[in-house]
């Protein structure tokens, strides 16, 4: 197979050199790597060499010195991550953040405090959302919400049992260097 190289002009170099920079002051690593791979590439590498000087795997390098061919400075930029859309959108945003602000209570839910999984069975009957409650929290940081854990208690738990075994008995159970 014919490797594959950065079609260049007398400005490529320089011009690759400066997106470099901007990149590097814009903290975006990825891009920078992109760049340092297509200038290796113009200084005659091809695609295997430069993954074995950056740490990749060649397919990647080559896709990169294909894109940029094709593409120009388009090619190399981020772009968008793939993942699962999000299955709330933009509209029903507030309504959901209206539904969590009024309070489970409000809803016509026994308990005093939202939960994740109460969250989420709601968003299914209101939105026919279905999700596991992890993202619910997710989703409530972008909210503005602060999510709460709770810490558990003994509510029976003698006090000085407690303050006697933290200070006697706990330490005494540590593992101690000989």
């Amino acid at each position: 197979m014919k490797p594959v190289f950065v079609q260049r002009d007398s400005r490529t170099r320089r011009k690759l050199l400066a997106l470099r920079q901007d990149a590097q002051s814009d903290k975006a690593p990825r891009v920078t790597l992109r760049l340092q791979a297509l200038l290796l590439s113009v200084a005659g590498l091809t695609p295997p060499q430069i993954a074995e000087v950056l740490h990749l795997h060649r397919t990647r390098v080559h896709a990169w010195v294909i894109r940029w061919n094709d593409y120009g400075v388009e090619g190399i930029k981020e772009g968008q991550r793939s993942g699962r859309p999000c299955e709330l959108t933009a509209e029903p945003r507030p309504l959901f953040h209206d539904i969590v602000e009024s309070g489970p209570v409000a809803h016509g839910l026994d308990p005093g405090v939202w939960t994740s999984p109460l969250l989420a069975d709601v968003r299914q009957e209101e939105f026919g959302v279905h999700h596991h409650p992890g993202p619910v929290r997710k989703l409530l940081q972008q909210l503005g919400c602060s999510v709460q854990r709770p810490t558990t208690r003994l509510v029976r738990a003698d006090p000085r049992k407690q303050n006697q075994w933290i200070r006697y008995t706990y330490p005494n159970l540590k593992k101690r260097p000989r």
